[in-house]
């Protein structure tokens, strides 16, 4: 997945700064897994199916899940 894709999903999505998602973006990079945020189920379920779809109309293989705290 582009770099330039992530930190776009992470500015729509998560309310991040540019420089937020720089990184966190880089963080994933580097790491494999990241935090976007702490949400009710709810919305994150919904954050996470939004990331999902985009990624995958954008044929980005962008993983993004939740987990409980």
């Amino acid at each position: 997945t582009p770099m330039e894709f992530v930190v776009y999903v992470l500015e729509r999505f998560f309310n991040k700064t540019r420089d937020e998602s720089t990184t966190i973006m880089l963080h994933v990079h580097q790491n494999g897994v990241g935090v976007c945020g702490i949400f009710t189920y709810e919305v994150a379920e919904t954050k996470v199916a939004q990331v999902l779809d985009l990624a995958r109309r954008h044929e980005h293989p962008l993983q993004c899940t939740m987990e409980k705290e």
